[in-house]
């Protein structure tokens, strides 16, 4: 690195450039499925970041499909307008007057941030939700709790809360096709023409899974899942991350992450990688460098 200026020399810069064509090729005219949120969405030199690099994806032959969450901001829009929130096992159950602010936050504001950003780094992108052409179908997602005392289980009605059932990618192939990067707010209808908020690892699972996506990058605000000695894990197959869950190294939030990422695989996605969104330029370094920066969960071989 020149010590005068700071930055790559020419020849640092060509033999980046040499080691990342390989992992280009490999990408190119494939579909990769981000969801995008957290500390990475948060920070605004990092969403800077961030949408120069989906803008890099595309030029470079890839299909990049950002699905966003929002999950923060819809609680201060809550608390700003006086409406209280209530919790069942970590998920917000949401009444009709939350899924109205829900849908305003994650179609209205975050998503059309999220377009500007990417077109102020030179991309053209469309902001959509899964309403928009009927992309999700969903259903209200209900969960059963049993009660460790008396043993009598019973079903949590998380109101508005849903989940995929179906993904129509006529839409969404027609944008991918074109110069266009789709910014997705994870919001679903019900056949019944319900408005129902979707989790946004979930939507952006379904929508990887129903496009065979080359992968799915869930960006998190933690390194990806850690050994025992607090390593990073750089790559499992569905077979160890149930061990690793029996043996305890895999354990809290990141035991529904990991199951689902596995789920994700048998729909067709050849890789699901849980990465640090803190981590600048994360996507392009996962992407386009041989150790990557997050934990990929794949089928041996793949």
């Amino acid at each position: 690195m020149s010590k005068q200026t700071g930055h790559l020399s020419p020849a640092e810069i060509a033999h980046v450039l040499a080691e990342a064509l390989p992992f280009m090729q490999r990408y190119s005219g494939q579909v990769v499925v981000i969801k995008y949120g957290g500390h990475a969405m948060g920070n605004e030199e990092l969403a800077r970041q961030f949408c120069a690099d989906v803008v890099q994806m595309k030029l470079s032959g890839i299909h990049p499909v950002i699905v966003h969450g929002g999950g923060p901001q819809i609680g201060a829009m809550l608390e700003k307008l006086g409406i209280a929130s209530r919790f069942e096992d970590g998920l917000r159950v949401t009444c009709a007057r939350t899924v109205e602010v829900a849908e305003m936050v994650l179609s209205g504001s975050i998503n059309k941030s999220v377009v500007a950003c990417i077109q102020q780094a030179g991309g053209k992108a469309v902001g959509i939700s899964g309403k928009d052409g009927s992309l999700c179908i969903a259903r209200k997602l209900k969960r059963r709790k049993t009660d460790p005392e008396s043993g009598i289980e019973r079903i949590i009605d998380l109101g508005y809360v849903g989940e995929p059932v179906e993904i129509d990618t006529d839409l969404l192939d027609t944008i991918i096709n074109s110069d266009v990067i789709p910014v997705i707010a994870p919001i679903g209808v019900s056949p019944d023409g319900e408005t129902l908020n979707i989790n946004a690892d979930t939507f952006a699972g379904a929508v990887a899974g129903a496009l065979k996506a080359k992968r799915l990058l869930l960006l998190t605000d933690v390194e990806g899942v850690l050994d025992n000695d607090g390593e990073l894990i750089a790559e499992l197959t569905p077979e160890s991350v149930e061990a690793l869950i029996g043996k305890g190294v895999i354990s809290g939030g990141m035991i529904p992450k990991t199951r689902s990422s596995v789920e994700v695989l048998k729909s067709g996605v050849e890789g699901v990688v849980i990465l640090d969104g803190r981590v600048p330029h994360a996507v392009l370094l996962e992407l386009f460098t041989a150790r990557g920066v997050g934990t990929r969960i794949s089928e041996a071989g793949a």
